[in-house]
């Protein structure tokens, strides 16, 4: 008789207890309402099932093969420092001034700047948990309670009990931030992060944020679950980057979203290149007459990659306007799935509301699905949504290679230029070369 080994069965969900919210809690010895919020979240956690596809927004993306035995040990610094972050990361946004840099590497803070400029005007930025702590009052009122909410699904409320570390920035009434803003999130050790964004923009202020996610070659499954939430205020404008490139083991669920007050502006721009799996909630909630926002995303899924981005635009008043452009590229044998709404709630009137998905197939094995979609429930709206599919025309490269370059070159070209719309609404050049670098990279493999 030959004796056969077994493999011990893959794990369909983590397997977290109150108990480690508990530890969590008390290790960053948190305020009690901090506390007590985690585990009223845990509670909603424990009694969501995991998503499925049964649930028509998970369909088309299935992240059962994800291994939650290595993936859900929680990230925990060990001697890593701001050397481990890559030095193009590391680059000042703007010459060489900014107004503030927040380096997390592990969960932990390595590095923290503020300028004087800001702290003298009030303006509040600095980890999470110490904002916790010292900012009571601003935290506890908005921390996943007007924007992202535990009940929003199975992996907001997770977050909600166990988020690690996370950002947030406070701009008080009329005042403006004019240097950029840079937070930094980066892994050095395979397993679980959970990281959080809170920015607030009280009336008639103004900011520029870029945050970057990204992590070193892993050797086992990761996970990030995390949430952004964007607070605008009346007449407030935000400029908001985000852009991940995390390793090929990791696997993101994350909920993100804005609401815009009355005259507001936001201008928020997503730009996903890395990980294994990404399924994303992007929404924005335009709540105030006048309210204006405007969401670019930009992606590029290779090998066996999979992105899914779930976008929003919620017209919650009258005489609003939104305007969301993806463009995207897969190539290999990638998938990737855009799914669209423009929702107006009734009697909003004198909506505009538009979207659009351009797609590129580079290979004839990759798939990419594009799925707009308007809910309308007022009668004086503009709203359109438009998806659309092709490679690169033969034509040009034809041409390009007429003129002497090289084919290979000229798709090069063709497929920059394709991005390069998205590109030039990114702020900082210098972040604009570290994305050509990257789309290059998967381009030429």
């Amino acid at each position: 008789m030959v004796a056969v080994r077994r493999r011990a069965a893959r794990s369909a969900a983590p397997s977290y207890t109150q108990a480690d919210v508990e530890a969590l809690s008390a290790a960053n010895n948190e305020p009690n309402w901090l506390r007590e919020s985690r585990l009223m979240a845990w509670e909603l956690y424990e009694d969501m099932p995991m998503p499925g596809f049964k649930d028509e927004e998970w369909r088309r993306t299935d992240y059962r093969h994800i291994r939650w035995e290595e993936a859900e040990k929680l990230v925990s610094p060990n001697g890593a420092s701001v050397d481990s972050v890559p030095a193009a990361t590391l680059e000042p946004l703007i010459g060489e001034k900014q107004g503030g840099l927040l380096i997390f590497v592990d969960g932990k803070v390595v590095r923290y700047e503020i300028s004087e400029e800001l702290t003298r005007a009030g303006v509040i930025f600095t980890d999470l948990l110490t904002a916790a702590r010292e900012h009571e009052d601003l935290v506890r009122a908005n921390l996943m309670t007007k924007a992202v909410k535990p009940t929003d699904g199975k992996f907001a409320a997770l977050h909600a009990a166990l988020w690690t570390h996370g950002v947030f920035l406070h701009v008080p009434r009329g005042k403006v931030v004019e240097l950029p803003l840079h937070v930094i999130m980066y892994n050095t050790h395979d397993g679980a992060s959970l990281g959080h964004s809170l920015v607030v923009l009280d009336e008639n202020s103004q900011a520029t944020i870029l945050v970057d996610y990204a992590s070193a070659d892993g050797s086992t499954h990761s996970v990030y679950i995390g949430a952004t939430e964007l607070l605008v205020g009346d007449a407030a404008n935000l400029r908001y980057v985000s852009l991940q490139n995390w390793n090929r083991q990791t696997f993101e669920f994350s909920h993100q979203r804005a609401r815009v007050g009355q005259n507001a502006n936001l201008d928020w721009i997503v730009g996903t290149m890395g990980s294994q799996l990404a399924k994303m909630y992007l929404e924005i909630e335009l709540d105030g007459k006048g309210a204006n926002g405007r969401m670019s995303g930009m992606f590029f899924a290779d090998h066996d990659q999979l992105f899914d981005h779930d976008t929003q635009q919620n017209h919650n008043a009258p005489l609003t306007t939104s305007d969301l452009l993806f463009k995207g590229a897969a190539k290999d044998h990638s998938r990737t799935v855009w799914q669209g709404m423009i929702k107006s709630m009734p009697q909003m009137q004198k909506i505009n509301g538009f979207q659009a998905s351009r797609n590129l197939v580079l290979s004839k094995d990759a798939r990419m699905d594009g799925i707009p979609g308007l809910e309308i429930e007022a009668d004086d709206v503009a709203c359109s949504h438009a998806a659309t599919f092709g490679t690169l025309d033969a034509d040009q490269v034809y041409y390009l290679m007429s003129r002497g370059i090289p084919r290979s070159d000229a798709e090069l070209m063709l497929s920059e230029g394709f991005f390069d719309e998205l590109l030039q609404r990114i702020p900082f050049e210098r972040v604009r070369d570290r994305l050509r670098d990257a789309l290059d990279a998967k381009i030429v493999g």
